[in-house]
């Protein structure tokens, strides 16, 4: 007989009709086309970097704007951005932000052998899109956050195969783009994996040091980025970080005593991701639980942290929900997700300029929460998804350590 967590993972995996399909389609349609209409210049921050290009391709350093917080080869990366005319990016960088994030949803679906054709995987973006604020910020906004949400799920879908070196390249890829995956480092440290360590540290390290070379300040990301991101000493951007260094001394907590908060708490946070690996289940749910724990443990501390960070590993986290032992079966992962549903008011926190105390609870609430999975023995984890196909071993063999 089966229990009514089974009757709900066998709905969510079985064909989705045709009608669910054409809401998903109008929802996304509708946000691009909004992004497209209140975002004249193709997103405030693919903006930054296509200026950066621009200022690169008239003899100019892109680290005179201390906005600019990508490596030397984002700039590089952006130039065919900077070719066109502000037209083109006014509609294609929504779309193509749309179109990224359904890509790191599909993958995720796959991490977690979830068919493509589901109610999950139609109903699961779906809510993405109209129940997560920051999905449509990430759109508006055009952040290159998405080439993480992307690589993220993807890296680990090929670690789920046996395939480690090809996912420590995209890995790499995605930091020479934009330094964010960077902690995810350390779960190939965790698995022993030095060959694809040691490709998501060069491929990065390669790539950005033969850009640094054409530009006119090769240090450039060394003498302007690295202390702003150290720092965060910047009135206007510290109102929209949701770490805890950053909202704490807006409550009046000192910001040292705030900052070794922030560095305990992601200390503690790697240290369970670091449990997490070495519980050594079977399933995706070991490589996609150890991924978030480490990418939520460095949103913790890292300066800045915006509320889209969290695209990272949400659409890793939720695709798992038809597997036992499942993040997203408890519910503080919902509790954690609650002020992020657009249009719920929030008592002293209408101001968008105070939305970062709910980000700050998402976040913590979250981290905890996978957290916590590093000692709950999740009985069942990675057993077979009810109507999905039986889940596939990795070939790779166990953590060394």
């Amino acid at each position: 007989m089966r229990t009514g967590k089974s009757d709900i993972s066998g709905w969510l995996v079985r064909p989705a009709g045709g009608h669910p399909w054409a809401v998903l389609v109008a929802v996304l349609a509708a946000t691009a086309a909004h992004a497209a209409r209140t975002a004249p210049d193709g997103g405030m921050d693919n903006a930054i970097v296509v200026r950066a290009a621009r200022t690169w391709l008239a003899g100019g350093s892109p680290y005179e704007d201390p906005h600019f917080l990508y490596l030397p080869s984002a700039v590089l990366a952006a130039v065919p951005q900077a070719l066109l005319p502000g037209a083109v990016l006014r509609v294609l960088v929504p779309c193509a932000v749309t179109v990224l994030l359904t890509l790191a949803w599909a993958c995720a679906l796959r991490l977690h052998r979830v068919p493509l054709g589901s109610r999950l995987a139609v109903l699961g973006l779906t809510g993405l899109a109209l129940g997560f604020a920051p999905f449509g910020h990430l759109v508006r906004l055009g952040n290159w956050t998405v080439t993480a949400t992307v690589a993220l799920p993807l890296a680990l879908l090929l670690a789920s195969r046996g395939r480690w070196t090809g996912a420590g390249v995209v890995i790499g890829a995605a930091v020479a783009l934009k330094p964010l995956l960077a902690p995810v480092v350390l779960l190939f440290l965790f698995a022993g994996r030095w060959r694809a360590l040691g490709a998501a540290v060069l491929v990065p390290a390669l790539v950005s040091a033969a850009a640094a070379l054409a530009m006119p300040d090769p240090a450039g990301f060394f003498t302007h980025t690295l202390p702003f991101l150290l720092h965060g000493d910047d009135g206007f951007v510290r109102l929209y970080e949701a770490s805890p260094a950053a909202v704490l001394p807006r409550l009046g907590v000192p910001p040292a005593l705030a900052q070794g908060l922030a560095v305990a708490a992601a200390s503690a946070g790697v240290l369970c991701a670091y449990r997490r690996w070495r519980r050594a289940d079977a399933g995706p749910l070991r490589l996609a639980e150890t991924g978030a724990g480490l990418m939520l443990s460095a949103f913790l501390v890292s300066r800045p942290s915006y509320d889209h960070y969290l695209l990272v590993v949400l659409p890793l986290l939720l695709a798992g929900l038809p597997s036992a032992g499942s993040v997203t079966r408890g519910v503080w992962f919902w509790i954690a997700l609650v002020p992020q549903v657009p249009g719920l008011t929030w008592p002293w926190l209408e101001g968008e300029r105070r939305r970062a105390f709910r980000d700050a609870f998402t976040l913590c609430v979250l981290a905890v929460t996978v957290a916590r999975q590093a000692g709950t023995g999740a009985a069942g984890a990675g057993e077979r998804v009810p109507g999905g196909r039986a889940p596939e071993r990795e070939r790779a063999p166990a953590a060394p350590f």
